[in-house]
């Protein structure tokens, strides 16, 4: 099932998504349009902490399988604590990453299958976004990106992770892709950010009736 209003948005690392979503944030409150800005793993108390041990350099030995399940565990808090509640007050859900994430890092990067993603996620399949924005960014663009990204420092367990990890990623993103392809929309990522924010922008002032 669909969830009108609830939009979510995909990519890589470094593919922009938080730029993307801010800017759609200043659009919709210049028109009063009522909306909450969330995001996956976390988004509330419980699933910030299942995020914080996701991410944690200190868990190198963490298994595919307990990080699919953890996500999966993450994701129904957040849906039912946050997601559902702004859908039912009529809200526009914008929401950096959901199931497809799980879908091509956990489903094809880490080689678990597609079909058992879905199996643990099935109660989040009667959730399902009503739009999805793919930043569609090249492995090698998005890693030049990162390197020259001003991170303060900090750097997370996916951060971590070697190129061919990432060449997985974008794989299964677009074996997503046309898996969903009346849902998720495509953006070319590697263009300059401004131009890719307009894209994105777009879509959504499309989607929302401008």
């Amino acid at each position: 099932m669909e969830m009108k209003g609830f939009i979510t948005f995909e990519g890589g690392e470094c593919s922009g998504k938080t730029t993307v979503i801010n800017a759609i944030s200043e659009i919709l409150n210049k028109k009063g349009i009522d909306f909450i800005v969330t995001r996956e793993p976390g988004g509330i108390r419980i699933a910030e902490d299942i995020r914080n041990l996701i991410l944690d350099v200190k868990n190198t030995d963490m298994t595919p399988e307990c990080e699919a399940l953890l996500y999966a565990a993450s994701r129904m808090q957040h849906l039912t604590q946050k997601v559902i509640p702004a859908i039912n007050d009529k809200k526009i859900v914008l929401c950096d990453r959901f199931l497809d994430s799980s879908l091509a890092y956990q489903g094809h990067a880490r080689g678990l299958g597609m079909d058992n993603i879905l199996k643990i996620n099935s109660f989040a399949l009667n959730y399902l976004p009503e739009l999805t924005i793919f930043i569609d960014v090249t492995p090698d663009v998005a890693l030049k990106r990162m390197s020259n990204a001003d991170r303060g420092g900090k750097c997370d367990r996916l951060d971590q992770e070697k190129i061919d990890f990432h060449e997985k990623v974008y794989e299964g993103y677009h074996k997503v892709l046309k898996m969903y392809p009346d849902r998720i929309k495509r953006v070319d990522g590697d263009k300059p950010l401004d131009e890719v924010v307009k894209d994105c922008v777009n879509l959504v002032l499309d989607y929302i009736g401008r």
